[in-house]
């Protein structure tokens, strides 16, 4: 008893492919047809979603040092928490409550990423650069959204603890201003005293002169700590505090890219076009087989 044949599987698909080939060439007006209409279709496809805006903020964590200068590393200099921040319910109704806004129009329209990732030895002493981005399809709501997390994320990572070194410093510049004042009141009073002393004797003259050079060193000294107070507020006010560096505003973005849709329209045509040729080649030789 012989074996059935196997069917040749290689020669059946030679001949598919031959009857596929050959139905293409002889309807080729359908898959031309369908790439046409499908590139059609991608183009209108773009224009469905109507225009989307975006809006992104430039926000710098800052990098605030202990009174003896080291480093503080913490949750509000962390690129981690900025996204921690922005994506919370709170967080967000927040902002959509300031941009006049549903705060369901926020979620899942808020990324963060940041910018200028340093490695290696300066990555330790590097201020984090973060991009805070809002999309929305009205541009004033976007932009004041965006703002609004910006705002929100300096108020909620190292500008409370830099706020307060500032109070301190302030305060302090404000004691030194006042001693200054005072001293330059007492040292004119000394040169008036030294210029009506010039009949009195060499010693009363003496010590008039000597409480003037104090006067004068008491007053540098003052005038040195103002200047380092005043150079510790700007440090810490423009490098170690969170901040604002650069406002959102909204800017136009299409929806949907038009180049794109285009390309994808014509090659889904082209193909349900081909399949449709292939189709309806096979259902006319089928009666005449």
């Amino acid at each position: 008893m012989t074996a059935p044949r196997q069917p040749d599987l290689d020669a059946e698909r030679e001949v598919d492919l031959a009857r596929w080939r050959r139905a293409l060439v002889a309807l080729w007006w359908i898959p031309v047809a369908g790439l046409v209409l499908g590139a059609v279709v991608g183009v209108l496809y773009s224009f469905r979603g109507g225009t989307n805006y975006k809006a992104t903020a430039l926000i710098s964590l800052g990098q605030p040092t202990s009174p003896g200068g080291a480093l503080v590393n913490g949750f509000g200099s962390n690129p981690r928490a900025v996204s921690l921040i922005v994506t919370s319910a709170s967080t967000q109704e927040q902002a959509a409550n300031r941009a006049d806004m549903r705060p369901a129009a926020l979620r899942g329209h808020v990324s963060v990423a940041q910018v200028g990732s340093v490695t290696g030895a300066g990555a330790a002493r590097s201020t984090p650069l973060i991009s805070l981005t809002v999309s929305g399809t009205r541009p004033s709501t976007t932009a004041a959204a965006a703002n609004a997390l910006a705002r929100i994320v300096v108020q909620q990572t190292t500008a409370p603890y830099v706020g307060v070194k500032l109070r301190t410093f302030g305060l302090t510049l404000t004691n030194v201003n006042i001693q200054i004042a005072s001293v330059k009141k007492r040292l004119n009073v000394i040169v008036l005293a030294e210029k009506a002393a010039r009949n009195l004797d060499p010693l009363q003259q003496l010590l008039i002169i000597s409480q003037e050079d104090n006067a004068e060193t008491r007053l540098g000294n003052l005038i040195a700590q103002q200047e380092t107070l005043q150079q510790q507020q700007a440090f810490a006010k423009e490098v170690e505090s969170a901040k604002v560096v650069t406002s959102a505003t909204a800017v136009k973005a299409s929806a949907h890219s038009r180049n794109s849709s285009l390309l994808v329209g014509a090659l889904i045509g082209l193909l349900l076009g081909a399949i449709v040729a292939i189709v309806a080649d096979s259902r006319v030789a089928r009666p005449s087989s």
